[in-house]
């Protein structure tokens, strides 16, 4: 049966500027990005939070430049994984939480195509010695300090013999500022001492950062927000 449609259509939109009329087509076909579940939360919550998080993305991007296989540990609704996979490295996210995998994989745009696991880093390592460098932003600070061996061991299972590991994590002096949903879970935060001497137990090199807001920087560690490891020289693969 054939229905007819009666009544004011919808007008076609243009833009006034026709530089921008892709975006307006774009929207159109339905081509509007979609937050995940912890990203949407904080755009919605606390924005300039999101501006944090994807400076430390860009950092972690810069850091691994020129690896091929990259392993985030710990990715959530994987939103700042893009930025990695624009430098052109090979990502695959994990997390133990298969609520945030699922709703990775339901936001993925395949134009930045990243492979997707449930994995718990303090079981097992991931991949079998198949990375060039792992990065693991804002988890430490959830691993309790009789695990955070077991986990930094495993991922260093999970890398080549000359892999890369970097860790990022809020520090122990920014907790007193912190707000009480980013205090709930974080039991093992760190200071740059603290960062170092883990490291130190699995890697022969270990360089140390501050971060203020989005700044990365070498200043005094106990005025830092945010303390990143960067780790080469895996122990294990030379002993």
């Amino acid at each position: 049966m054939l229905i007819l449609q009666t009544g004011p259509q919808p007008m076609e939109q243009h833009s006034k500027e026709p530089q921008y009329q892709f975006l307006v087509e774009r929207g159109e076909q339905g081509d509007v990005a979609r937050f995940g579940l912890m990203s949407s939360q904080t755009w919605q919550d606390d924005p300039k939070r999101l501006v944090f998080l994807l400076s430390r993305y860009k950092f972690a991007a810069k850091m691994l430049a020129g690896c091929r296989r990259v392993l985030e540990i710990g990715c959530a609704d994987a939103f700042g994984t893009r930025i990695v996979r624009q430098a052109g490295l090979e990502v695959t996210a994990v997390d133990f939480d298969p609520v945030f995998i699922e709703n990775a994989q339901q936001t993925l745009d395949l134009r930045w195509p990243v492979e997707f696991a449930v994995h718990d880093m303090t079981e097992k390592p991931f991949g079998g010695s198949a990375f060039d460098a792992a990065y693991a932003l804002d988890v430490i600070e959830h691993i309790t300090p009789d695990k955070e061996d077991v986990f930094v061991a495993n991922i260093v299972h999970s890398l080549t013999p000359h892999g890369i590991l970097l860790l990022g994590c809020p520090s122990q002096a920014s907790q007193a500022h912190a707000s009480k949903p980013s205090r709930e879970g974080h039991v093992n935060c760190k200071d740059g001492e603290d960062m170092r001497r883990l490291l130190g137990r699995h890697f022969h090199n270990v360089f140390v950062f501050s971060m203020n807001d989005e700044v990365v920087h070498t200043g005094f560690f106990p005025m830092a927000q945010y303390v990143f490891g960067l780790a080469c020289g895996p122990k294990s693969a030379t002993a």
